[in-house]
């Protein structure tokens, strides 16, 4: 929040592509979505790491060991990664999402679909909603039933791209399995878990909780590749004449817009650095 205030005060414009609205035009400057695919994916290979059995049933002479339970809160690119790569490896994954849209894109994966949706839960431009008291707290009571059953859960809710809902309370992650994982995407902007602690990786009750803060950095091929791809498709579309044409009123720069002529222009932004300057007061 800092920064923004910094670059405002300097009467700087600055964008944030994750901020980029999900429309087909945008698709090829997209870096939320780029970046978000190699999280779900990592955060997979993470939980089976950290997680002490297989992901795939196996059966051989020794007996048969039955396919690791994953439960995936969230279903959009990230989730949608993280369900695909789970399947791959052999896991039993079911999976949960507010938008009433996600439940076809789970199903088409070979996961279950599991909870509650709402009509409101997704904005013009793609991104998740924040619902109502009531609705988070049926929301709730089916995450804890079914985090009880995994062996790996993996969260990646944000909203507005600057908070995450908690999810996971701390007696969700008690009545877990010992040895089971959480894998918490959400981490950067707090976490979607109680007991998470952004940056590492903590043991509560027996269950490993990892919040990793940049899982793309640890793929840097492809992860360099996507994002300069991103970047560079931003940057031609507005370039004219030599120069890059300032339209505010084009609905790519004007959702992507964080600051400009000294003002903070995202309103989620905007409400934070207010919060953030009401909790020094």
């Amino acid at each position: 929040m800092e920064l923004v205030e910094r670059l405002a005060a300097r009467n700087v414009t600055a964008f944030s592509t994750d901020l980029i609205p999900r429309t087909t035009r945008a698709q090829s400057m997209d870096t939320l979505s780029s970046m978000s695919s190699i999280s779900g994916y990592k955060a997979v290979l993470l939980a089976a790491n950290l997680l002490p059995r297989y992901f795939p049933m196996f059966m051989s002479a020794a007996g048969t060991v039955l396919p690791a339970k994953v439960f995936v809160i969230g279903a959009g690119v990230a989730g949608l990664q993280a369900i695909a790569t789970a399947k791959r490896l052999g896991a039993a994954v079911e999976a949960t999402d507010t938008r009433p849209a996600a439940k076809g894109d789970i199903e088409s994966l070979g996961a279950k679909y599991v909870g509650a949706t709402a009509d409101e839960a997704q904005d013009a431009g793609g991104y998740a909603k924040e619902l109502t008291p009531e609705f988070y707290k049926r929301q709730g009571e089916i995450i804890g039933e079914r985090c009880a059953g995994a062996d790996v859960v993996i969260t990646t809710a944000l909203i507005g791209g600057v908070k995450a809902p908690r999810l996971i309370t701390g007696e969700m992650v008690a009545k877990m399995r010992p040895g089971s994982v959480i894998v918490d995407l959400a981490a950067i902007a707090g976490g979607n878990c109680e007991w998470t602690e952004p940056g590492q990786t903590v043991v509560r009750n027996g269950v490993s909780i990892a919040a990793p803060l940049n899982l793309p950095s640890e793929m840097t091929f492809h992860g360099s590749t996507l994002f300069s791809r991103n970047l560079t498709s931003f940057v031609l579309a507005f370039w004219k004449d030599q120069a890059f044409t300032l339209d505010l009123d084009d609905d790519i720069l004007k959702g992507a817009a964080v600051t400009h002529g000294g003002q903070i222009l995202h309103a989620p932004t905007l409400e934070a650095v207010r919060r953030r300057s009401e909790t020094k007061a």
